[in-house]
């Protein structure tokens, strides 16, 4: 006895499921959700990431303009301020968007700088803003020094950021603002590009961009103060880190006898 099409007794196929129905009919609510770091309050938040680049971007607009003008239209020697900032500013996107762009995985919102630095960084950059609006004030003369220093403050601004930057770039996700005791699995040493000539770029950039900023901005005080406190600072750091790259890398030595720091008296 035949059977008419309604009750056949094979199956049909079914339709094909999109990736998107896919995923959501084998994804559990009581599953860990492999978005959850990029959702609001993740740790690679894209939300926060978003508000700060705006943020640091405004900021960096606005001082910017005000120190051009300033510069330009008047012989006030308050444009220092506004160019400080902006170089702040500059180089806290900078660090996040080089971490995004060549390091997805290491683009956490920490990787800012905002305040994963701890308390002495935030004072040494408010110490450098208050010598340079109140010596702008009172002491306008303290601030005019010659042209070539100035111009030797502008061009260390310059090359730092722009080899802190390449170094983060070149190391991709070889780059770890935090010492690491542990080889993580697929850390490689870097000795290509700007790492075949110095060792830590990373650090000799900060190094002169810290000091050009304070020539530019006439800070004598906080000149001085930076290269004491910015030169312990990495000297410890160095040390430390390549003990640590030394057990990592037997080629290590081998390395660190062909490159250098670039910061004085760091071998």
């Amino acid at each position: 006895m035949s059977t008419s099409p309604s009750t056949s007794a094979s199956p049909s196929p079914s339709p094909p499921t999109s990736p998107s129905q896919s995923h959501h009919e084998h994804w559990r609510p009581e599953q860990p959700n492999p978005l959850r770091i990029i959702l609001p309050d993740g740790s690679h938040s894209l939300s926060k990431a978003s508000v700060l680049s705006f943020a640091l971007g405004t900021l960096l607009g606005t001082s910017a303009l005000t120190a051009l003008l300033t510069a330009t239209l008047t012989t006030s020697p308050l444009w220092r301020p506004p160019f400080f900032l902006s170089c702040l500013c500059i180089f806290h996107f900078l660090e996040y968007h080089a971490h995004a762009r060549w390091s997805p995985k290491m683009a956490k919102i920490d990787a800012f700088l905002l305040t994963s630095n701890g308390l002495a960084y935030a004072a040494a950059h408010t110490a450098a803003m208050i010598e340079c609006i109140l010596t702008g004030i009172f002491y306008p003369s303290w601030q005019r020094w010659p042209a070539p220093v100035i111009t030797l403050g502008f061009g260390l601004v310059l090359l730092g950021q722009t080899l802190r930057t390449a170094a983060i770039a070149t190391a991709g996700p070889n780059f770890n603002h935090r010492v690491q005791t542990r080889r993580r699995e697929g850390h490689a040493l870097v000795t290509h590009g700007v790492y075949s000539i110095l060792r830590h770029p990373s650090y000799f950039g900060f190094f002169w961009w810290a000091l050009g900023t304070q020539v530019v901005c006439g800070n004598a005080g906080c000149l001085v103060l930076y290269t004491v406190v910015l030169w312990r600072f990495f000297n410890s750091r160095i040390k430390g880190e390549e003990r640590a790259l030394g057990q990592f890398f037997e080629e290590y030595e081998g390395y660190r006898a062909g490159t250098r720091v670039g910061i004085p008296f760091i071998r």
